[in-house]
């Protein structure tokens, strides 16, 4: 038998490899499949082993039986306790109480949906770890915020603390002082973030209470209540610096005045808050207001006489600081000065130094001669209207004025008032002649007025009467001269006024004299002559009305028939007064002065009962009488 012999052939060893790997690799995912196919089949419609909710096994239930176990082991939103603290304070609630629901149904769902959900790989996964190390599933919980805002709301109460501001009062002069207090609020939408985080795990336990404290502005007033007890200490005294003997002050006022006038006051430093003990400002302007009228005072020149045989001036009166207490100013010093401890403190006191002091002499200021002089007369004056001419004329003996100054008589006048040694007498006011302090200024007024008239000075503002005055027409002799009519002025300060202007470069000094037994008031001006002359012309009254008829008016002072005139008739008139003034030989200015006199109505008074008193005024010869 033959033998027949192939070639030896060698079979490659790396396919066999792969073709092995490959075969495992399919042999492990058919057995994977076939695992999973039949765990799948096992455990359909059933929770998968190891799967529990909040500690409840349901390991192989179906979805409907895990919720009935739940729903009977589970009664944590009943019995649980949820513990709350805030200081001493606890409260203890259920978790139902506060809002929870528990769910089994959704519980049990979620229990039935572990392993089925996220895939091949990702069920596996889950169903894998379940039967490894078992998986816990959050239950199903519905929490209610607005049931467990109401309870919080409802403690909240016994855990705030409002913030109180320390406070500081005074009851008279006793200081009283309160601390502050740190409040403390509840912050119940912080705490209700806690609590969802507690309920989640199923188990009692301490939910952290969020309070905030919250801070006052003002803690602590104690040193604010010292620095109040220290100003209401003492009595508060205010004082002039530099005050001469009959200078104003000092003025004290008492703790309880004091009192009256602290103020506790908050003030604001940045961030900072703080309180802070001062005088009102408010209050204390109003107590320096009647201060600040007795300490001001206008600057005054020293008030000289002049020589005319020497030459060289005479102090009568020397000069005086001005002095404006300056109210803002001292508020401020006086707070500060009490802040400091201090109880006397010095006014802000501005001051003016007047124009001429009493060093002054007759060559610096160019006084030299007697430049003018004018004499008024004031025949048949009272009493009353004789000494108003007195007090009036001395505000003016030994009056400066300046080169280029235009005087105001009324400025210079002052007050005139009984305090400043004034009566009442007759004077022209609202239409009528009646009773007034003053009476008889405007004697001292025309005689200044004719003065600067005849001395060929400007004039800047002159006001006449209303009617004709004889006591302005009267001559020495005592006979009423009429080229005088329009020569007279009066002066109602601040309402109406009588003004000048020095038009030279020498300086007027005033004097003034009164001889009231002659009846007589004389006006002198001393400077140096610049050669200027006066002239002057008058219409004398023209276009001359005669007054009203005597106005007759029942006055139940007076007896029956019994007759007072109070008022007497003058005609009405215009007057025009042309002055020409002459300087090196030229006019050197002119002016027309206008007067225009009302017809003025005599004004008869008569007793209640009196009949017929226009005859009673012929018989009695008085109230526009034949011989009146």
């Amino acid at each position: 038998m033959a033998t027949i012999s192939y070639p030896y052939k060698q079979t490659p060893v790396l396919p066999q490899i792969v073709t092995a790997f490959v075969s495992g690799v399919l042999l492990f995912f058919a057995l994977i499949i076939t695992w999973t196919l039949g765990y799948q089949l096992l455990y359909a419609g059933r929770i998968f082993p190891g799967v529990s909710v909040a500690g409840v096994d349901l390991s192989g239930m179906r979805p409907s039986d895990a919720a009935v176990k739940l729903n009977e082991t589970l009664s944590y939103p009943i019995t649980g306790k949820i513990l709350f603290k805030s200081g001493e304070k606890a409260w203890i609630a259920s978790p139902a109480e506060l809002g929870m629901v528990f769910d089994p149904s959704s519980s049990a769902a979620a229990a039935y949906k572990l392993g089925r959900s996220g895939g091949l790989f990702g069920a596996l996964s889950g169903q894998m770890r379940a039967a490894g190390r078992g998986v816990s599933v959050p239950p199903a919980v519905i929490f209610d915020q607005r049931v467990a805002y109401q309870y919080l709301s409802q403690i909240s109460p016994q855990i705030n603390q409002p913030v109180v501001e320390a406070s500081l009062n005074l009851e008279g002069t006793n200081v009283v002082a309160q601390p502050g207090q740190v409040g403390r609020e509840l912050k119940i939408d912080a705490t209700l973030i806690f609590l969802a985080s507690q309920l989640q795990t199923f188990s009692d336990g301490e939910v952290q209470m969020v309070v905030q404290e919250l801070q006052p502005q003002v803690l602590d007033v104690s040193a604010q209540a010292d620095a109040a007890r220290q100003i209401l200490s003492q009595p508060l005294t205010l004082v002039v610096p530099n005050a001469a003997q009959n200078d104003p002050g000092p003025y004290v006022y008492t703790p309880e005045v004091v009192a009256n006038l602290l103020a506790v006051q908050r003030v604001q430093n940045g961030d900072q808050s703080a309180v802070q003990v001062a005088l009102n400002p408010a209050a204390l302007r109003d107590l320096l207001v009647p201060v600040k009228d007795h300490v001001d005072r206008l600057p005054s020149d020293a008030k000289f006489i002049f020589d005319e045989e020497t030459l060289q001036l005479g102090l009568i009166e020397d000069s005086k600081v001005g002095r404006a207490l300056d109210v803002d100013a001292s508020i401020q010093a006086i707070n500060e000065a009490i802040g400091r401890g201090e109880h006397t403190v010095a006014l802000v006191i501005n001051e003016t130094q007047p124009r001429v002091s009493g060093a002054a002499t007759a060559q610096e200021l160019g006084i030299t001669q007697l430049i003018a002089s004018e004499t008024s007369y004031f025949y048949g004056s009272s009493a009353e209207r004789i000494q108003n001419i007195e007090a009036a004329t001395r505000q003016f003996d030994g009056v400066l004025v300046a080169p280029g100054e235009v005087f105001s008589m009324g400025q210079h006048l002052g007050d005139v008032s009984l305090d400043n040694g004034f009566a009442e007498a007759l004077i022209i006011y609202g239409g009528r002649t009646i009773k007034g302090v003053g009476g008889g200024v405007c004697q001292v007024s025309t005689t200044l007025f004719r003065t600067v008239f005849y001395a060929g000075f400007p004039i800047v503002e002159r006001t006449p009467h209303a009617y004709r005055v004889s006591y302005y027409e009267k001559t020495r002799s005592g006979a009423v001269d009429p080229r005088l009519a329009g020569l007279d002025a009066t002066v109602y300060f601040p309402l109406v006024d009588f003004k000048f202007t020095n038009d030279t470069p020498y300086w007027i000094l005033m004097k003034t004299e009164v001889n009231a037994a002659a009846r007589t008031l004389t006006w002198k001006f001393y400077s140096t002559s610049d050669g200027r002359t006066v002239e002057w012309t008058t219409t004398g009254p023209m276009n001359v009305k005669p007054p009203p008829p005597t106005l007759f008016e029942e006055n139940p002072e007076l007896r029956k028939n019994e007759l007072k005139e109070v008022d007497w008739a003058a005609n009405g008139a215009d007057v025009e007064v042309t002055r020409t003034v002459w300087r090196g030989g030229a006019v050197y200015f002119q002016d027309t002065i206008k007067t225009h006199y009302e017809p003025w109505q005599a004004v008869c008074e008569y007793g209640p009962g009196s009949k017929n008193p226009e005859k009673l005024a012929r018989e009695q010869e008085v109230c526009g009488g034949p011989s009146s």
